[in-house]
């Protein structure tokens, strides 16, 4: 799904997704990524939503967020919720959707200056 056009403002905006890929400021990715507003990882992640440990969410804190976001790919998985307990106790939000509605959630909420980070998975 090819999201509407987007002014350039420096940010990381992710322009498309579909299964498998997103497409974040022209670039295309596939496999786990870690998306904030100033940088791409493709480093992160599982290659399954059931995969998912405490170690790639402690990953995610390194961008030092108000809120994470994971995208379990076509479908929404949700994963023991002892893995993002800590997250939660720390005061930082977690989301958890499939990884079109993270996509979209990422977006509105980098354009609000907010500090967001996605990990958006594969199926």
């Amino acid at each position: 799904m090819k999201f509407s056009e987007i002014a350039d403002s420096g940010t990381n905006l992710i322009e498309a997704y579909d299964a498998g890929r997103v497409r974040i400021n022209g670039q295309d990715y596939s496999g786990a990524l870690m998306v904030t507003a100033q940088s791409v990882s493709t480093d992160w992640g599982p290659a399954a939503a059931g995969d998912l440990t405490a170690g790639h969410l402690e990953a995610l804190l390194a961008a030092e967020p108000q809120v994470v976001i994971i995208g379990t790919g076509q479908v929404q998985r949700f994963p023991d919720p002892t893995l993002y307990a800590g997250l939660l106790a720390r005061g930082i939000g977690v989301e958890i959707m499939d990884t079109g509605a993270a996509c979209r959630t990422y977006n509105i909420l980098v354009s609000e200056g907010r500090r967001v980070v996605a990990g958006l998975l594969p199926d």
